[in-house]
C-alpha cells in the first residue's frame, strides 16, 4: 500500500484484476448495508467468481436491496410496469437474483446481519448464514470474519480546488472500519479499500468526508452514475396514523428524536408536523382520544405544545421524515461538539444568538480567560462567537487593523468588542446525526437541494457515535448525554409479551425476520440517559388466514428486547408506561392498550398465572378499543383533510392504487378455503365487464384472457373492484 493512492480505474474488470492481485483468490468482501453498495462493481466481482471456481468469495453485508417481484401472476402483472418506471436504470444485485433462484455457486457465500423484513424467511441457505449482531458490533464482526476487501459507493466533490469523496449514505460502519483495515494493512495483511463514484449520490459533509489518500482503488466513470435505489412511499393505514399520533404526544419540546423506517415512522412524522402546524386540531384529537385522562404519561413526558424550541435528530437511519421535520421548522435544535457550550445551552444560560453574555458565561465556566488569549480567540471564532476576521496580534484583538484591548473586565473593551467583534449566532451546530440513509427519490433530491450552509447542519456519521454512549473520536459519553437531552428513541416491534419483552426480529421457530439492528442499543441507551425514554410502537393486531390475532400476547418463544428493559409501548389505542413498575401493573397497562376483542383472554391468562389479582376488573374506559371506533374517528378527521394515506407523496398512479387495494383485499379473502370459495362464487357470476374497468384490465394484461386461469383471474378482479 506504499504506492500513491488511489489508483483510479474506468473499467470494472481492471479494478477486479487489481483487487485479486492485491488480496489473492480468497476474497472476504465487506459491503455497506442498503444503498451504499456499488452494484456494478459488486456484480463484476461476483461474476468473476461465477466464472472462476478457484476464486473463493464470501460476501458479508446487510440489507441487500432488491426490486419488488410479485409471487402470483396477478401480482407480477401489477408490479412489472411500476417497477420498470420506479427503478428505471437501477442495476440489480446479481447475487440477490441468484439467491432467489437458488443458483448461487458453491464457491460463493453470502452472510447478512440484517434482512429486509421477511425477505428470507423461507430461504434455508440465508437463514443458516445469518449473523446475529448488534449494529454497533458489526464492524468488529466484519473484521472477525476476515474481511480483506471493502467496496462502497462514494459521492465526489471538489472543495477549495481539492478532490474529496464522501461516504454519503453509509458512513455508519465505514468510518470505523476504514482505520481498522489500515491497521491490518500496516501489519502486513493484504487489504483493499475500494470505492466507486456515483455523482447522483448526495455529497454529505462533516464526518462523512473521505480524503482520497485513504482509499486504495476507485472506479470513476460517468458510465456508473446510475440512478439510486429509491424506496417508494408506503400507504399509512388509519391504525398506523393513530399509533403515530399517540407516539407524537410523548415528544418533549427541545428534545431529541429517533425515528424508524416504514409507515409507522412516517405516521409519527406526520403527526409531529400536525402538532406544529395545526395545533388546535391536534389538541382536539387528543381530547377525542381522551389521552390525558387515560394515560398520564403524556403530560409527564410529552405534551401538545407546538414544539417551538425544536428538536434534534439522532437516528441510525436518517429517514426522509427528518427532512420534512426540517422543512416544517421542527428539526431546528442545534447541538455542538463542545461539552461546556452544550451544557450552557441545555441549562438555558445562553442561546444560539451571540451576545456579550456568552463571553461572560464562558469565562465563568473557565473555558476562556477574562483577559483573552490567542487560544481563546481561536475558540470564539470556531463557534461563531467572534467574526472570522478578528485577529489576535501582539497581545491585542485586531479588527480591520485597529487594536482592541482583550480585557472583558474593561467596560471600554466590552463596548468595542460588542460593536465590531461579535458574530450573529453560534456556528458549527448540527440538527441531525444519522448513520445511513435510504428513501424515496424525492428525499435524495431534497438532500441535493440543501445549500452548503444547510448541509453543515446534517452530519452523517459512525453508528458507534450514534447508537450508544461509549466514548468515540467524535464525542465522549458526557457530550453525547448533553446533546441527547429528553431523548425519545422510537422503534417498532411485531409483538410484545405481557411482561414487557419485545419481539422485533425473529420467530419462535428460530427463523429470522429481519435483525436486531440498532434497536437493543437505543432501548438500553434510553435507560442510561436522564429523561430519555424508549418507545416501542406496534399494531395491536395482525391478520392471518382470514383471522385477527393480538400482537400483545401472554408469552412467546423468542425475544429481541428482554423484559428488564421495558419502558413505553404505543398501540393505536394508547400508551402503556411500564418502566419501573411491578409485574401486575405492567400486565394491566399492556392489556389497556390491547384490542378489546382480546382483552378478556389476556386478563384471564394473567390471572391464571397469578400475575394479576383475581378480583381485578379492567376499567370501562379501556374497554372500547375497537377498529370501529378508530374508523369513525379517522373518518371525522379525514373529512377535514387530515391523515391521508400518502402525506409525503406517492409513486403509484391513481389506477395502480385502486388495483393494489383490490389485490390486497383479494389476497386476504382467498387466504382461507371458505374465503376462496366465496370469491370464486362471486367471480363465476360476473357476466360483463363494467366499462370503467376496461383500462384496468388492460393494465393488468387481462383484457383478452386466453387460458382458463386468466379468465378466472379476470373475473376475480372484476368482482372485487366492482364491489
Amino acid at each position: 500500500m506504499s504506492q500513491e493512492r488511489p489508483r483510479t480505474f474506468r473499467k470494472l474488470s481492471d479494478c477486479v484484476d487489481a483487487i485479486i492481485e492485491r488480496v489473492g483468490n480468497k476474497i472476504v468482501l465487506g459491503l455497506p448495508l442498503g444503498l451504499g453498495k456499488p452494484v456494478p462493481l459488486v456484480n463484476a466481482i461476483y461474476q468473476r467468481a461465477k466464472d472462476d471456481a478457484s476464486l473463493s468469495l464470501k460476501i458479508v453485508t446487510a440489507l441487500s436491496l432488491e426490486k419488488p417481484v410479485g409471487r402470483s401472476k396477478l401480482e407480477r402483472n401489477f408490479l412489472e410496469p411500476f417497477v420498470e418506471r420506479q427503478f428505471a436504470g437501477v442495476p440489480d444485485l446479481d447475487y440477490v437474483l441468484d439467491l432467489r433462484n437458488n443458483s448461487l455457486p458453491r464457491n460463493v457465500e453470502v452472510a447478512e446481519f440484517f434482512f429486509k423484513a421477511g425477505s428470507y424467511l423461507n430461504n434455508a441457505r440465508q437463514q443458516q448464514n445469518y449473523m446475529s449482531s448488534n449494529y454497533t458490533h458489526a464492524a468488529r464482526d466484519l473484521i472477525a470474519n476476515g474481511v480483506n476487501v471493502v467496496l462502497q459507493m462514494l459521492a465526489y466533490r471538489e472543495i477549495d480546488g481539492k478532490p474529496y469523496y464522501s461516504f454519503s449514505c453509509n458512513p455508519d460502519l465505514s468510518i470505523d472500519l476504514e482505520p481498522m483495515l489500515h491497521e491490518l494493512a500496516a501489519q502486513g495483511a493484504p487489504i483493499a479499500i475500494v470505492g466507486m463514484v456515483n455523482r447522483r449520490l448526495p455529497f454529505m459533509h462533516n464526518h462523512a468526508v473521505l480524503e482520497p489518500e485513504r482509499v486504495d482503488f476507485v472506479v470513476d466513470s460517468r458510465d456508473f452514475d446510475h440512478p439510486l435505489f429509491a424506496t417508494p412511499n408506503m400507504a399509512i393505514s388509519p391504525a398506523d396514523h393513530f399509533i403515530g399520533f399517540n407516539a407524537s404526544t410523548l415528544i418533549r419540546d427541545g428534545g431529541t428524536l429517533q425515528v424508524g423506517i416504514g409507515s409507522l415512522g412516517s405516521a409519527l412524522v406526520y403527526s409531529t408536523i400536525l402538532r406544529r402546524e395545526q395545533n388546535q386540531v391536534y389538541r382536539e384529537l387528543m381530547r377525542d382520544l381522551d389521552l390525558r385522562n387515560k394515560f398520564p404519561v403524556v403530560d409527564a413526558i410529552g405534551g401538545d405544545d407546538p414544539l417551538s424550541q425544536g428538536l434534534y435528530g439522532c437516528s441510525e437511519m436518517m429517514v426522509d421524515g427528518f427532512m420534512y421535520l426540517y422543512k416544517a421548522g421542527i428539526l431546528t435544535r442545534e447541538v455542538f461538539d463542545d461539552l461546556v457550550l452544550q451544557k450552557l445551552l441545555n441549562q438555558g444560560d445562553i442561546s444560539t444568538k451571540v451576545d456579550l453574555h456568552i463571553l461572560d458565561a464562558l469565562v465563568e465556566a473557565d473555558v476562556i480567560h477574562a483577559k483573552l488569549r490567542a487560544r481563546d480567540v481561536q475558540y470564539l471564532i470556531k463557534y461563531g462567537i467572534f467574526k472570522p476576521q478578528v485577529e489576535f496580534k501582539g497581545g491585542a484583538l485586531v479588527w480591520q487593523g485597529e487594536p482592541i484591548e482583550p480585557d472583558l473586565s474593561s467596560q471600554e473593551a466590552r463596548t468595542k468588542i460588542e460593536a465590531v467583534c461579535l458574530g450573529e449566532s453560534l456556528k458549527g451546530g448540527v440538527v441531525m446525526h444519522g448513520g445511513f440513509f435510504l428513501g424515496p427519490q424525492r428525499f435524495y433530491d431534497m438532500l441535493h437541494g440543501l445549500s452548503d450552509e444547510e448541509h453543515q447542519k446534517f452530519c452523517m456519521t459512525s453508528v458507534n457515535f450514534i447508537n450508544h454512549l461509549y466514548d468515540h473520536k467524535f464525542g465522549v459519553q458526557a457530550l453525547k448525554v448533553a446533546q441527547r437531552a429528553e431523548s425519545r428513541f422510537i422503534n417498532s416491534a411485531m409483538m410484545v409479551t405481557l411482561n414487557g419483552a419485545v419481539i422485533s426480529d425473529g420467530l419462535c421457530n428460530g427463523k429470522v425476520v429481519s435483525g436486531v439492528g440498532g434497536q437493543y442499543n437505543f432501548v438500553a441507551m434510553a435507560h442510561e440517559i436522564p429523561q430519555a425514554r424508549s418507545i416501542i410502537k406496534l399494531k395491536s393486531t395482525r391478520n392471518s388466514g382470514g383471522r385477527s390475532f393480538s400482537n400483545i400476547i401472554f408469552n412467546y418463544g423468542h425475544m429481541t428486547i428482554p423484559r428488564h428493559l421495558r419502558d413505553i409501548f404505543v398501540t393505536e389505542y394508547g400508551v402503556a408506561d411500564v418502566r419501573g413498575k411491578p409485574d401486575k401493573d405492567v400486565y394491566i397497562e399492556l392489556i389497556k392498550v390491547a384490542d378489546s376483542r382480546f382483552q378478556d383472554e389476556l386478563l384471564q391468562q394473567a390471572k391464571r398465572a397469578g400475575k394479576v389479582p383475581a378480583d381485578y376488573i379492567l376499567p370501562e374506559a379501556y374497554r372500547s378499543n375497537t377498529p370501529e371506533k378508530l374508523r369513525a374517528l379517522h373518518q371525522k378527521y379525514s373529512a377535514k383533510g387530515l391523515f391521508p394515506a400518502f402525506p409525503f407523496g406517492c409513486e403509484f398512479t391513481e389506477e395502480e392504487l385502486k388495483i393494489g387495494k383490490a389485490l390486497k383485499a383479494l389476497k386476504a379473502k382467498t387466504s382461507t378455503k371458505l374465503g376462496l370459495a366465496q370469491a370464486l362464487w362471486r367471480a363465476i357470476h360476473v357476466r360483463e365487464t363494467p366499462l370503467e374497468l376496461a383500462p384496468i384490465l388492460k393494465r393488468m394484461k387481462l383484457d383478452q384472457p386466453q387460458e382458463i386461469r386468466e379468465r378466472m383471474e379476470q373475473k376475480l378482479l372484476i368482482a372485487e373492484m366492482a364491489g
